[in-house]
């Protein structure tokens, strides 16, 4: 059986409840905000102005559901994505899952190298061939030797970084009535660059590494708290059901 949530997670004070509730979900949702994302974003936005922001909304509830299902197979099988796959599937479904994953996840990974080379370039002058080694190294280094708790905590207050695009959108002072209507009222153009870059923001937006991530990460937190085996993790109450929803809704905003 699961394990009654921490005491710390029953705080009085609600905003404090709320913050320790989000995790996986949270960190997932602003992982999807990666550069190879927000590369796509500019270019939408330089291109076509306001005429994609509308699918900010479109897609809100896609990934949601999505995310969701992931999270709730890695909290009642109290297995990663992979692993459910394996013992509902042939294994040549998930070693092809698994196939596509791994170079979806190479691109990705070139193309958020890439990305933060290029912006520490424009900040510092500092060539892209010498920072990507750097950036590389890294994050190999912090995935390595630093413990999943702590590492979970770093990359669940390093969400906050991602306020930054509230402030942005205020300084750039838009037309607020402009931009309400692209949001609530979906334009679509049959054009090569409109289809091109919409085809890009959802796929994007709704990455396969994502459900991957978000079931695991929903493992490591059952370990984190003490269930090691398989028998332990398995099964959810639901309290933890309605928590997940919150969290992963939270991040899915991001």
């Amino acid at each position: 059986m699961p394990a009654p949530a921490p005491p710390e997670a029953h705080s009085h004070n609600p905003l404090v409840r709320y913050f320790r509730l989000l995790g996986p979900g949270l960190v997932t949702g602003a992982a999807d905000d990666d550069p190879s994302g927000i590369t796509t974003y500019s270019v939408a936005g330089a291109t076509l102005g306001l005429a994609t922001l509308w699918t900010a909304l479109a897609t809100f509830p896609l990934m949601a559901a999505v995310q969701l299902i992931c999270a709730r197979i890695g909290l009642v099988s109290g297995r990663g994505l992979a692993g459910a796959l394996r013992g509902h599937y042939p294994r040549s479904f998930l070693y092809a899952a698994c196939v596509l994953l791994l170079f979806a996840n190479v691109f990705n990974i070139g193309a958020d190298l890439a990305g933060m080379a290029d912006a520490t370039a424009l900040l510092t002058g500092i060539p892209p061939l010498a920072s990507v080694p750097a950036f590389g190294l890294a994050i190999l280094g912090v995935t390595v030797y630093t413990s999943y708790v702590r590492f979970a905590r770093y990359l669940k207050w390093l969400t906050a970084v991602l306020f930054a695009y509230v402030i942005a959108a205020f300084l750039a002072h838009p037309r607020w009535g402009e931009a309400f209507w692209a949001t609530v009222v979906p334009v679509v153009r049959w054009d090569a660059d409109f289809v091109t870059t919409l085809v890009g923001i959802l796929g994007t937006t709704i990455s396969p590494y994502l459900f991957f991530w978000q079931a695991s990460q929903e493992v490591e937190e059952e370990r984190a708290k003490g269930r090691r085996t398989l028998a332990q993790r398995r099964g959810a109450t639901a309290h933890e059901l309605r928590d997940a929803r919150l969290d992963v809704t939270t991040g899915m905003c991001f």
